[in-house]
């Protein structure tokens, strides 16, 4: 299977080349040149195999320069040895028979990025060596709070790459930010954004596509490559869990097989929605795809207007992962539906850059609303769907979850629609646990982060996850910050 730039389709590459690369060199999204089909004989293969198994048959549809022992291998060591608890690493959760919260977050950062990022060393390691390249692989990555800790986590001390995170400095929960300044590793680096993500992320890109540096770098045995969902072998590990869902909700005997059901997820940059549309096209029976903002809800509007403007107030919310103005997977969405028109992608993503809009035709505008329905939450929505869902179903979850929940149940509201739903659970409560204590009217003053997980132990009876806990005594390693116009200068001195 051959891959192409959605900014320039007579680029193919093989999948080991897009991994390796992350970006293609003009700046367009890797995608595969066609989906492979999910048959009758694929489906009674998955209903019977575990979570790994299900992944490394998944995944071999997708990387056929990869063997499927050698991906089994790999899903073994993402997944395996208790990473992710005792049990399956995506468990189900029912609050009631028309609703499943997907918890994609029991991985090593309490949070969904680990389902991608905790594979994609593995992969893009590989990558490397399969394309007869000996360089050292520099990991650039872009956070709104919890890509930059699973990539971390994930590449630390790995042979052959160095890691280089980004993050909003005051854009992120302290939960998040202590996650990120206590990484271990001699081959990472940490450094705060003076700016937001869209500041980060732009910036991140304008690294990669700088020809005479990457030419620099080559000279000195270093390639660039990315573990932000701009990279296809971040973005591929989270279509597996889509369809994980589906069989798990056909053998707990929710629905039958080949019954619909829709899919909700929280999101900002459209990755995890985006691999739910993969996996809809995959002939995933995927009914609505349900398309949940905060407030920074630049998807919403365009999902239902055609509009892409990013020409708006910037909110720092209490959902941090979703204060993004600039979604980079849209653009993969936006080549599919155009019928794979580079031209007409290249001409969007300039009116982008240049003035912060674009809008597409008519005819995908249609597209867009037939598979897709957009909302959004207020913080104060947030807030009243976690404490009503703990109260009324003894279920607690985090910020981003709640918007999601709430969106759904104004889907709902709206429709009529009452098909079984998928809700991405995508963090753990603990990783936002003032503002959880905060829904939960738990208002005794508290400023320090440990003594609030204690409290929301007290008041919920979850686990603490060790992992967080023992922040408290981790040695802080960074805590510098630069501008975001001298990213490029903190990449090149770590480097050095």
């Amino acid at each position: 299977m051959q891959y192409n730039s959605t900014r320039n389709k007579k680029y193919k590459v093989t999948s080991a080349m897009a991994m390796k690369q992350g970006l293609s060199l003009e700046g367009g999204l890797f995608v595969p040149e066609v989906f492979p089909e999910l048959t009758k004989e694929i489906y009674d293969k998955l209903m019977n195999q575990t979570y790994i198994q299900r992944a490394a048959t998944v995944l071999s549809l997708f990387l056929e320069d990869f063997t499927v022992e050698e991906l089994e291998g790999y899903c073994g060591k993402a997944y395996g040895n208790c990473k992710f608890g005792v049990g399956e690493p995506t468990p189900l959760h029912y609050t009631n028979d028309k609703t499943a919260y997907l918890e994609l977050w029991h991985g090593p950062t309490c949070a969904f990025k680990d389902m991608a990022l905790q594979m994609l060393p593995h992969l893009l390691t590989a990558s490397v060596k399969k394309t007869g390249d000996d360089r050292t692989v520099c990991i650039l990555v872009a956070t709104s709070g919890d890509t930059g800790k699973a990539a971390l986590d994930g590449f630390s001390d790995v042979d052959g790459t160095k890691v280089v995170v980004f993050y909003p400095k005051d854009g992120v929960s302290e939960i998040q930010k202590l996650q990120m300044i206590t990484q271990k590793g001699d081959n990472v680096f940490v450094s705060g954004v003076d700016g937001n993500f869209d500041d980060a992320q732009t910036g991140v890109k304008t690294i990669f596509t700088d020809e005479v540096y990457r030419e620099e770098l080559n000279e000195k045995g270093i390639i660039l490559s990315s573990a932000n969902s701009m990279n296809w072998g971040r973005l591929v590990p989270q279509v597996v869990y889509y369809i994980s869902a589906y069989c798990d909700l056909v053998k707990d005997g929710k629905i039958t097989f080949g019954e619909s059901f829709n899919v909700c997820v929280p999101t900002g940059n459209f990755g995890n929605i985006l691999a739910a549309y993969y996996a809809k096209k995959m002939g995933l029976p995927i009914g609505k795809l349900i398309c949940a903002s905060n407030c920074n809800n630049v998807l919403t509007d365009f999902i239902n207007s055609g509009v892409y403007n990013r020409n708006r107030a910037f909110h720092l919310t209490m959902s941090p992962s979703m204060d993004i103005l600039i979604s980079s997977n849209l653009e993969r969405y936006l080549y599919d539906i155009s019928g794979k028109n580079d031209e007409y992608i290249n001409d969007l993503m300039k009116k982008l850059s240049e003035n912060g809009s674009y809008e597409v035709t008519d005819a995908m505008k249609e597209i867009i609303q037939k598979d897709f329905y957009a909302g959004f939450a207020s913080e104060e929505d947030t807030l009243l769907e976690i404490k009503k869902t703990f109260s009324e179903n003894a279920y607690l979850m985090d910020t981003h979850t709640a918007v999601a929940s709430y969106v759904l149940k104004k889907y709902r509201e709206e429709t009529g629609d009452q098909k079984i739903c998928v809700v991405a659970s995508t963090a753990s409560p603990y990783k936002f646990n003032e503002s959880v204590l905060k829904a939960l009217e738990q208002d005794k003053p508290c400023d320090d982060e440990f003594e609030r997980l204690v409290l929301l132990k007290e008041v919920s009876g979850l686990e603490i996850p060790k992992q967080l806990w023992e922040l408290k005594t981790a040695e802080q390693r960074f805590l510098s910050a630069c501008e975001k116009t001298e990213m490029k200068q903190t990449v090149t001195k770590f480097l050095s």
